[in-house]
């Protein structure tokens, strides 16, 4: 059997997906001895963190072949093609493809191969047949974004949207299940504008309907971040009536200030999020928040930090991605008048504090509640909710356990199992 290749991942779920697809096609092509790099771009100190790593790579492994791959090679190919530790650059659509890890195998690939993500019109649904352990894998449901936010780089590292028709993520999920996965996480870059390139009248609340009405085996089904305001009727019937989806959303929130989110290009406002939440939270009141939330946008004042400070509150977020902000060349917020550094790193820590606090209020809420764990590791399950909890163990990975919440300890939840 062949060696699977060295992967490193930068950046978001979708990109963890796609390393587990790069890693088959380069194994089947012999590629074992390869490194790939599958980089992120939503920050600049993402990128500073993709080179820092190839160069660490380089010195640790001289022989071997360094491919980097990703949004950040596909926006800036020449900046990792110029490196004299990287062998070869391939762009985010040629990633996925079986026939450039055989070309890359043979050396009959030219250095940098990076075409226009623009150019792409589909985005293929990619069978894997294994994903790491045997408990969560995610499936790709949507690539790229219509979109233009003022401070996001990302839709010229993905392209525009496009959807993986229904049959093909139906039967990939089904491959999954019948492989002994117990959840899956539906990913993209925009999730929620899936459908609209597709013949009929799609949506993901209606891919979700399809997925729980054909495979019925499936135990768990989780959605990743959402924008909001594109929550259609079918979405949130599917969160109000169906156990199978787990009572947990990522929000594509960004600011709680209107002014900035009307800065920012976003589409809903602070009011907008608030309602969202409240109505969500009526449909399935065990339902957890968690949200992207920038710190220092350009022309963002004290007060309309405040807001943002805010919103965490008035939404009742659990869980805080909170990005300093980084202005990214190409991007209108990288013309604007931009703050200070001391600043933003100040805001940002007062936003993680902020994060940390309604965390550790939730996880001590837990204290002596049932949980549904499924187990990820010998001694930690997930709950439903997606706090992880630690029992004695070790259990089986991809086992579901009942358990009882025992005590919250360091950010940490520790439980006994249920007879």
């Amino acid at each position: 059997m062949e060696k699977a290749p060295k992967m490193v991942t930068f950046g978001c779920r979708l990109n963890s997906y796609e390393s587990e697809v790069m890693s088959e096609h380069a194994q089947a092509a012999g590629l074992e001895d390869a490194i790939i790099i599958n980089s992120c771009a939503v920050t600049n100190e993402a990128v500073r963190q993709a080179r820092q790593t190839i160069r660490k790579l380089r010195r640790e492994h001289p022989g071997q072949k360094i491919i980097v791959t990703g949004c950040a090679a596909q926006i800036d190919p020449e900046m990792f093609d110029t490196m004299d530790e990287v062998d070869f650059v391939i762009g985010n659509d040629e990633k996925m493809k079986a026939d450039t890890f055989l070309k890359l195998a043979s050396d009959e690939l030219k250095s940098c191969q990076v075409n226009d993500i623009m150019s792409v019109k589909e985005t293929a649904g990619h069978l894997i047949s294994a994903f790491g352990g045997r408990s969560r894998a995610y499936v790709q449901v949507q690539n790229g974004c219509d979109h233009r936010c003022t401070f996001c780089i990302i839709p010229f590292g993905r392209g525009n949207s496009r959807s993986v028709p229904a049959g093909e993520i139906v039967h990939q999920i089904q491959h999954l299940v019948d492989e002994g996965y117990k959840e899956i996480v539906l990913t993209g870059v925009d999730i929620t504008a899936y459908g609209r390139d597709l013949p009929g009248e799609l949506s993901l609340g209606k891919l979700c309907q399809k997925i729980l009405k054909f495979v019925p085996d499936l135990k768990r089904l989780r959605i990743s971040s959402i924008d909001s305001v594109e929550a259609d009727d079918a979405l949130m019937d599917v969160i109000a009536n169906e156990s199978r989806v787990m009572p947990h959303l990522h929000l594509s929130l960004q600011a709680g200030d209107n002014m900035i989110l009307k800065r920012m290009k976003r589409r809903h406002s602070r009011e907008d999020a608030i309602t969202f939440c409240r109505e969500v939270r009526a449909l399935r009141p065990n339902i957890v928040f968690g949200a992207d939330i920038i710190a220092g946008f350009p022309t963002e004042s004290e007060e309309m930090f405040e807001n943002s400070m805010r919103l965490v509150d008035e939404c009742g977020l659990t869980f805080l991605h909170v990005f300093p902000f980084s202005p990214r060349p190409g991007t209108p917020a990288a013309k604007m008048p931009q703050l200070t550094k001391s600043v933003i790193k100040e805001r940002a820590a007062r936003l993680r504090a902020k994060g940390k606090q309604k965390l550790d209020e939730y996880l001590s809420d837990l204290e002596g509640q049932p949980v549904e764990l499924l187990m990820e590791r010998d001694n930690v399950g997930r709950a439903e909710n997606f706090i992880e909890v630690m029992l004695e163990g070790p259990y089986q990975p991809g086992a579901i356990i009942r358990a009882r919440v025992n005590r919250a300890e360091d950010g940490q939840l520790r439980g006994e199992v249920l007879a």
